[in-house]
């Protein structure tokens, strides 16, 4: 099933209108049968026109035994015309047509399938852009899934509480909506950290648009595989900013719209985690070394403060050392070894002469 942007296009567009101009579109509806294609009998078959004035169905038309159908219209510059068909319950849509009154479309062929809740789907490519924050201080970003269906039949969900396809959105992203991609907008939900897509996926290749923003300064930010992506292709506008895991290698600058990306991209397996350090390896040892130095600085101001409490000690006043030196010894010569008293004996004399030094020193400074 396929749907295209052109409506919005042409809501921002102002083309001029020329006279009208009938053309004719022919073609087929197809279904895929295995390797084989069958054509769809009395398949309901919808002209659509979508424009900035008018949009809706312009005609429709039932296919004959050999799936085919025919459609005449007038021609219009500020349209887009499409194709759909009905088949088991889904709806498929064909590219905008191209034809004009001089060369009109002809052998469309419109392929429909059966269904399945177990068709696998996979990830064909996966592009994550991401830009440098803007004024508002948010990085915008923008991502483009390619899901792809090789088989024969069209993926459905099984109920309505199990999407058909999902993924997870790098941890602190807000503000998610989705773009103009091959499904409309309300086919993709937003719940939490993941996305969410409840459409048919056909056989054949399916794109997925959707933006988000994610803060100034995020820190590392991660970002699940749930699925295998054949091509994982991370852009990022700013430069140095270190990314590790889901198997990714350094590929070089690009530059899109005059903007330098760095690009990064392979395949990443299944439960891979890719790792995006935004504020580079600079903060990422920087708050350790910052409390690193103030440990070693707290620890130097705690040794001076000791170092000064100790030194401001008053010293005890000479005076009192001989008193408690004379406490101790005074009267016990007969019971003091011989060694011990010379040591009190000394020990006291040098009291005594600082005593008497002291004394002299405040006689001369009073």
């Amino acid at each position: 099933m396929r749907r295209t942007g052109w409506c919005a296009f042409l809501l921002c567009c102002g083309a001029v209108p020329v006279a009208a101009q009938q053309t004719t579109t022919t073609g087929r509806v197809m279904r895929i049968a295995g390797t084989d294609t069958l054509p769809v009998v009395r398949a309901l078959v919808v002209l659509h026109r979508i424009g900035r004035a008018q949009q809706g169905p312009v005609d429709t038309t039932l296919t004959d035994t050999r799936g085919q159908f025919r459609f005449r219209y007038a021609t219009d510059t500020t349209a887009v015309f499409l194709i759909s068909a009905g088949f088991a319950g889904i709806e498929y849509f064909s590219t905008a047509l191209q034809g004009t009154a001089a060369t009109p479309d002809s052998g469309l062929i419109l392929f429909v399938a059966d269904t399945s809740a177990a068709a696998p789907v996979q990830v064909a490519s996966r592009h994550i852009v991401i830009s440098k924050p803007d004024k508002s201080g948010l990085r915008p970003a923008l991502e483009i899934v390619v899901l792809q269906n090789g088989g024969t039949t069209t993926r459905v969900a099984g109920d309505s509480a199990h999407p058909v396809w999902r993924a997870r959105l790098p941890t602190g992203a807000v503000g998610a909506q989705a773009g103009n991609g091959d499904y409309s907008p309300e086919a993709l939900l937003f719940r939490g950290d993941s996305v969410l897509l409840f459409a048919p996926v056909a056989p054949g290749d399916k794109q997925l648009i959707y933006t988000y923003s994610l803060p100034a300064n995020p820190g590392r930010v991660r970002v699940p595989m749930l699925d295998s992506v054949a091509v994982l292709n991370l852009l990022l506008e700013e430069q140095e900013v270190p990314v590790r895991g889901a198997g990714l290698t350094r590929a070089g600058p690009q530059t899109i719209e005059n903007r330098t990306f760095e690009q990064w991209n392979g395949p990443a397996p299944a439960g891979a985690v890719l790792e995006i350090g935004f504020g580079g390896g600079l903060s990422r040892w920087l708050l350790p070394a910052l409390v690193s130095l103030v440990a070693l600085v707290l620890a130097f101001v705690t040794i001076r403060t000791l170092r000064r409490r100790r030194s401001a000690q008053p010293e005890i006043p000479v005076l009192d050392q001989l008193a408690h030196l004379d406490a101790r010894f005074a009267g016990k010569q007969a019971d003091t070894p011989a060694e011990e008293w010379t040591r009190y004996q000394e020990e006291r004399a040098a009291l005594k002469a600082r005593l008497a030094a002291d004394l002299v020193s405040r006689d001369r400074h009073p």
